[in-house]
């Protein structure tokens, strides 16, 4: 059975950002002021995890303790250090010519490559050469757009730079168009 600290904790991992008290509370069917005792169990069994539960007065939020920066260092470093590799370079590629202003989503990335392209999606966010923001037309998915670090790690000042960028971005929007379509036709 899954005690109270342990269910905070499951459910602030998954959030992965700060979570509102009141609604922590919710989820865990508790009042408001009974989360403070539960918050403090939890705050003492993460610590030998290298874990810390960070607090503001309306928000709390799981985080990795300062005691393990060297070590989360290390593995950030490790990861930017690796070539991009072909996968990263096709979702590169893919969101250069395909992102438009709006940014694309990350299943028109793994329909124009044909595969799950979320690792690749990571690396190139952990390196700063892509940015996620929120799709204004459905909150729950993100658009994916390149940084300025990436246009100036390319040498270009903008994406209309990119080589045959007219032709090939053309071509990646008629192919994700394509696809809704086929997708439309086969949703009853």
């Amino acid at each position: 059975m899954l005690t109270p600290p342990g269910a905070a904790l499951a459910i602030l991992f998954a959030a992965g950002e700060p979570l509102a008290k009141k609604q922590l509370a919710g989820l865990l069917e508790i009042k408001e002021r009974e989360l403070e005792p539960v918050l403090a169990a939890l705050r003492k069994s993460v610590e030998i995890a290298g874990l810390a539960l960070i607090e503001t007065g309306e928000e709390v939020e799981l985080r990795t303790s300062p005691e393990a920066a060297p070590l989360v260092k290390k593995l950030w470093e490790s990861e930017r250090s690796r070539d991009l590799g072909k996968a990263g370079l096709e979702t590169l590629a893919t969101i250069a010519y395909q992102a438009g202003e709006a940014g694309v989503t990350r299943s028109e990335i793994d329909w124009v490559r044909g595969v799950n392209s979320s690792a690749s999606v990571r690396t190139l966010l952990l390196r700063g050469l892509i940015e996620g923001r929120e799709d204004p037309a459905d909150r729950r998915r993100m658009r994916y757009a390149l940084t300025t670090e990436a246009l100036a790690h390319l040498g270009i000042s903008k994406r209309s730079s990119l080589p045959r960028y007219e032709e090939l971005a053309r071509g990646a929007g008629e192919a994700i168009a394509a696809g809704e379509a086929d997708v439309s036709r086969e949703t009853p």
